[in-house]
């Protein structure tokens, strides 16, 4: 059984329905990147996939052991969350709320925080004030605490936000190598030529209609011959050769 299941899905405010006829499913292991123009309903999705909004119609299926509170998730950076004042164990240490049983962190709970500092390359910082740090040790540290709620998915919104180019590279290598080690990702990106060359499968919104399915069928589906960049004229580009490479 997939981890979720969007079946017949219709969602959207007061003002309006932002889109309807959805389905799609997230399974076990899968990379998926949910692209699409401003006003797609990417943001809309991610809050409904997380239980925050309610679909007008249709259903959220959760299954294989995975529920609403065991998801991990790393939200778009703000400036509130730059200026936080803690340190960048306690951050991460806040992941673990959700299965938090007493007043007080459990020795566990302090062993998920350390392991998944360790595994996000940030333990040597463990001390240091949140506010203090770089945008891409930042994010990080928001990985690891993401890593804390879960052992199964996570849901990234555009992470790379305001990172510089190397900072975002090194945060797609990590959520890639992440996903090698069992972590299942849902990742909401503006940018989808970046997408194609991380992700295993590919949602598309785009106003009344959308794609979705296997990273290798959207390079060649009017979606992505349409929005996919693939001439670049700097002569060491080899954007062309990564999108071949993973379809």
């Amino acid at each position: 059984m997939s981890y979720i299941k969007c079946t017949d899905l219709k969602m959207g405010y007061e003002d309006g329905v932002v889109f309807e006829n959805l389905s799609f499913s997230v399974n076990k292991g899968d990379y998926l990147c949910i692209v699409g123009e401003n006003g797609s309903g990417k943001s809309t999705l991610m809050k409904g996939l997380l239980g925050l909004v309610s679909p007008l119609s249709g259903a959220i299926e959760y299954g294989d052991g995975l529920e609403k509170k065991g998801i991990g998730y790393l939200p778009q950076q703000t400036d509130i969350q730059s200026d936080f004042p803690a340190s960048v164990y306690e951050v991460v240490l806040s992941g673990t709320l959700s299965l938090r049983k007493l007043p007080f962190y459990s020795k566990s709970q302090k062993k998920t925080a350390f392991e998944n500092m360790d595994r996000v390359g940030i333990s040597d910082i463990k001390n240091k004030c949140f506010q203090e740090l770089s945008g891409g040790q930042q994010q990080r540290v928001l990985l690891a605490r993401a890593l804390c709620a879960t052992t199964k998915l996570i849901i990234l919104d555009e992470p790379i936000t305001g990172l510089d180019p190397l900072a975002s590279q090194e945060l797609y290598d990590l959520v890639k190598t992440l996903n090698k080690d069992g972590i299942t990702v849902v990742m909401v990106s503006h940018d989808i030529n970046s997408a194609v060359t991380h992700a295993s499968h590919i949602l598309h919104l785009s106003g009344e209609s959308y794609f979705y399915g296997t990273t290798h069928k959207y390079v060649r589906s009017p979606y992505g011959e349409k929005f996919l960049i693939t001439d670049c004229p700097c002569d060491d580009c080899r954007h062309q050769k990564e999108v071949s490479d993973n379809a």
